[in-house]
């Protein structure tokens, strides 16, 4: 977990598309809740399109009843990995190791706000800059934008 200066703690909600393997989405809040899935998930299905379904570990804010409940009216599935099984989310686990060792363990954050605005300068310059070995040496995003992928990862 990291935390601003003050040691209060920064929680970050990472959405990665398994498909083009896009970081969605960054959310930097004190705390996450089901209500902040809800809101990102909303928000990203209305830009991007409802996918078949999304794989999360077993974290409250993903299981909470209201959720399940939102995701099953819209028609999406949900994975949810073993805990412990870090395996079964290889694309987030990736991910958040990069993400660790090109910014988080680098960083020192004295407020939110600039948490917020550092994290979300990476993930631009991540899915926009950055070349991806698997994606053969190309950024992810205008994958994303080629091929329409609708499947999220939480």
């Amino acid at each position: 977990m990291i935390r601003t200066t003050d040691g209060r703690p920064v929680r970050i909600l990472v959405i990665i598309d398994e498909y083009t393997r896009e970081c969605l989405s960054l959310l930097v809040a004190r705390r996450l809740r089901s209500q902040n899935v809800l809101d990102q998930l909303y928000e990203l299905f209305i830009r991007r399109g409802i996918p078949e379904y999304i794989r999360s570990d077993n974290g409250p804010e993903f299981t909470a009843k209201v959720v399940r409940e939102w995701l099953a009216d819209l028609g999406v599935s949900t994975l949810f990995i073993e805990p412990g099984s870090p395996w079964e989310n290889g694309y987030v686990e990736s991910f958040i190791g990069k993400f660790r060792d090109e910014l988080l363990n680098r960083e020192i954050f004295d407020t939110l706000l600039e948490a917020k605005v550092i994290i979300e300068n990476w993930r631009r310059e991540y899915n926009q800059l950055r070349p991806h070995s698997s994606l053969g040496y190309r950024p992810p995003a205008p994958e994303a934008y080629d091929h329409g992928a609708l499947t999220l990862q939480v």
